[in-house]
């Protein structure tokens, strides 16, 4: 069954066709052709719900690489089931709200709608994968689509600077990620998750087994914004508001979730794993809510509660993984596991929230102009459907009934009260911190909802300070938000409809060994009302605290002010970047001078030092000449004159003189062919060697005067070091070559030349078709960057009268 590769393929395939589209039916928007992608994909992926509720898995394999164990493997499980239906089922939505928010005569649709399903695809294949190089492959595929997706409005500076920050920090840890990857492969040989899943246990004690795991985190760490890398997530709402639901709500930022939960059978029940990934997610919960509350721009608080959210769950799966620490998975240790389940609820619910939420930051904006909560208030009466899809998105995103946040909050607490009952990784001492600072985070959360919905709609309305007449958006841009908002409500009633059907399985894909243990079967009933306990009493805390600090707000913000303004990590970040840039400027320009000596002798120097001190550490110099032929008469004269040859091409008095030199040098080597009885070498060797002099004559015209150089002593001798050492080391190495025998030899390779290539003689064979193919892939790369050179005249700025670039042109 390859409709699971095909599923992963085609919105690759549709991209191809959309500028085709955008260019030929320029009166019909794009993106009602692009729409039947997503719904298309979400139809088809919604049939397994079924079949993966009972436990059945999917698999389907296409050949790629066989020979390295990298093939094309899709693997459709309860947890990538998820992924998938919130990709295809939000990034549907998302794609009707751009219909509607995007203009089709003054955006360039064809580029925005192509990015869009790169984006797509590649989250489906991060989904979907099974092989850790192919899914790397389609990790940094999500890196460079949203790079372009973010830096849409390329002429807009903030753009280009937020774009360069999410790529910059994203693909530095999907590079850490890769060595992990390799490092996992190397220890179990292996390229699957599967088999690494299944064998695991052999390799824990491993060398490289930590340093893999924290590798492996780095990339899902940075991919998900958590603490000390969420400096990208803001930077990238300078991206169109439906590319910034659809990062935030569904896809990018959740492929850093995905990683950890796809990972946890594997290192799981680990005392790194566990305190890592609990603590990471802990704080930047606490961090991205602390500071979602300052925020002006609407779309800036909801990144940083995108960033708080996100360290909720991942918390929840650092917490859930200890589970695995248990000899035994029983319902004692089942209890804890639970934590995993609540986080892969509350992923869901967070999708659905903040989507919508998101959607209606955009009409905001588009419908009045600004985003700048100081400039808004009073638009209920005004917006009073977006108001409505405002008030459910915030109270589910603070945890208020009836909605789904209110479940998934309530479950959180149960997990991180939980968790301080545990006796190991030393939990007594500090565990007690993971529930007051869930509990603080809480309040935060609360209060930055109700700034979000009461500072907008309630108030006194400003016209004077909106850029438009603020009204009610079209019914189609509604139409996406209301049936996420519709989805919140529905969780809230129905919430063991989604947890039968698609939490359960996610879970059993994350915590395999703990299904169907007995005395659990009442662990995964989601209920509103769980009677009176700590978790309601910590809910009704946060109610009561949030209100009063929400009433408190001007009394309290100065203290923000106590954080020196010079002491983040933006400005880390932006220090660091500069440092970098001006220093390696610096260096280039030392040793980047335009004078092909230098690079000759930097060249040579680096052959000598690298080279000698490689052998010189491996001990590989081994020369044994006992079994070698006895040296002719002529075979020796004949290296007597090319040596005497070779050392008149430096004192040559003249260009001509020089070039006939080189000639005879060539053509006394084909001698030596002859010789050794390979007159197709010979002949191949004569003809290189007239084409090479006839075109050295040709240029002969064209080139500059001849100039003998003027060099000074010293340098005349560190040259002559140089040339002698380099030729020293070439003949040395080339001797211990002719002795050594590591490795068996290649020659079997080419005995079935006549085969493979159609040639009667290995030299045609390597020269006209091996070595062929790799000269043209040479081209090809050529080709490529040719492309880009062209590409970036074409894309010259234009200059204005005072010859600065027009940005925006």
């Amino acid at each position: 069954m390859y409709m699971l590769n095909l599923a992963i393929v085609l919105p690759f395939i549709v991209a191809l066709i959309v500028p085709l589209l955008y260019k030929t039916l320029k009166r019909v928007h794009t993106g009602w052709f692009v729409l039947l992608v997503p719904i298309v994909l979400f139809i088809y992926l919604v049939q397994f719900i079924p079949n993966v509720a009972r436990g059945e898995v999917h698999l389907s394999e296409v050949p790629w690489i066989p020979s390295l164990g990298i093939n094309f493997t899709a693997y459709l499980d309860g947890l990538s089931l998820i992924l998938a239906l919130l990709i295809t089922g939000v990034g549907s939505l998302v794609v009707l709200y751009s219909i509607y928010y995007l203009s089709k005569e003054r955006e360039s649709l064809g580029h925005f709608y192509v990015y869009l399903l790169m984006f797509m695809g590649a989250m489906l294949g991060v989904v979907f994968s099974d092989n850790l190089m192919v899914l790397y492959l389609f990790w940094e595929l999500t890196s460079i689509s949203s790079f372009l997706l973010i830096a849409y409005w390329y002429h807009r500076r903030q753009s280009r600077y937020g774009a360069q920050k999410s790529m910059l920090i994203t693909v530095t840890g999907g590079i850490g990620m890769l060595a992990g990857f390799i490092m996992l492969s190397t220890m179990m040989d292996t390229f699957s998750i599967r088999e690494i899943i299944a064998n695991v246990s052999q390799y824990t004690d491993h060398t490289l087994f930590i340093p893999a795991m924290l590798l492996v985190l780095l990339g899902a760490f940075t991919k998900s914004a958590q603490f000390p890398f969420h400096i990208w997530l803001p930077d990238a709402m300078e991206a169109p508001t439906p590319v910034s639901a659809y990062l935030h709500s569904a896809t990018m930022v959740k492929a850093g979730i995905y990683l950890v939960a796809r990972f946890t059978p594997v290192f799981g029940g680990d005392a790194v794993w566990f305190w890592v990934v609990s603590i990471v997610g802990i704080v930047t919960l606490f961090w991205g809510s602390f500071n979602a509350v300052r925020q002006t721009d609407l779309k800036a608080l909801l990144a940083y509660s995108t960033i708080s959210q996100l360290g909720l769950i991942m918390s929840l799966l650092g917490i859930g993984s200890a589970a695995m620490y248990f000899d035994v998975a029983n319902a004692e240790s089942a209890v804890y596991s639970m934590a995993i389940f609540t986080a892969l609820f509350h992923l869901v619910n967070h999708s659905t929230f903040k989507g919508a939420l998101f959607m209606v930051v955009g009409i905001v904006d588009h419908e009045t102009g600004t985003r700048d909560i100081r400039k808004l208030g009073g638009l209920m009466a005004i917006m009073p459907v977006t108001f409505t899809l405002a008030v459910v998105g915030s109270f589910a995103m603070a945890g208020l009934p009836p909605f789904n946040g209110f479940l998934s909050k309530e479950m959180f607490f149960t997990g991180v009260l939980d968790v301080t009952q545990l006796s190991f990784f030393s939990i007594d001492t500090w565990g007690m911190l993971f529930p007051v600072i869930a509990w603080i985070a809480s309040v935060f959360t609360f209060v930055y909802s109700m700034i979000l919905v009461f500072k907008t709609f309630l108030g006194k309305h400003q016209p004077e300070k909106l850029e438009k007449t603020a009204h009610e958006a079209p019914i189609g841009m509604l139409i996406s938000p209301v049936i996420l908002a519709s989805l919140v409500v529905v969780f809230f009633f129905f919430p063991n409809v989604i947890g039968d059907y698609l939490i359960q399985p996610g879970y059993a894909a994350v915590m395999p060994a703990f299904v169907g243990v007995e005395g659990t079967e009442t662990m995964f009933n989601i209920s509103a009302w769980h009677g009176v306990n700590t978790e309601l009493l910590m809910t009704l805390g946060v109610i009561g605290f949030g209100i009063v600090l929400y009433q408190l707000w001007p009394k309290w913000q100065g203290v923000y002010a106590l954080f020196p303004r010079k002491l983040t990590l933006d400005n880390l970040y932006n220090y660091s970047l500069i440092t970098v840039e001006n220093q390696s400027t610096k260096m280039t320009n030392r040793y980047m001078t335009g004078n092909m000596y230098h690079y000759m002798v930097y060249i040579f120097i680096a052959i000598i030092v690298v080279v000698t001190g490689a052998v010189a550490y491996t001990g590989a110099i081994q020369i044994d000449i006992s079994d070698n032929a006895p040296i002719s008469i002529y075979e020796g004269f004949l290296a007597v004159v090319m040596a005497i040859t070779a050392l008149a091409i430096p004192f040559a008095k003249s260009r001509l003189t020089g070039i006939l030199l080189n000639g005879v040098l060539g053509y006394l080597l084909a001698l030596f062919f002859v010789f050794f009885r390979a007159p197709d070498l010979a002949l191949t060797q004569l003809v290189v060697e007239t084409v090479s002099a006839a075109l050295f004559l040709l240029c002969f015209y064209f080139l500059p005067e001849w100039e003998k150089e003027k060099r000074r002593p010293r340098i005349k001798v560190m040259n002559a070091i140089i040339a002698v050492s380099v030729g020293t080391l070439v003949t040395v190495l080339a001797l211990s070559v002719q002795s050594n025998r590591f490795f068996e030899s290649i020659s079997s390779f080419y005995e079935n030349a006549y085969e493979l290539a159609g040639a009667q003689n290995i030299v045609n064979a390597i020269l006209g078709d091996f070595r062929a193919f790799d000269t043209m892939l040479e081209v090809v790369v050529l080709l490529i960057a040719g492309l880009g050179v062209y590409v970036l005249i074409k894309l010259k700025p234009k200059k204005d009268e005072r010859g600065q670039d027009v940005e925006g042109e």
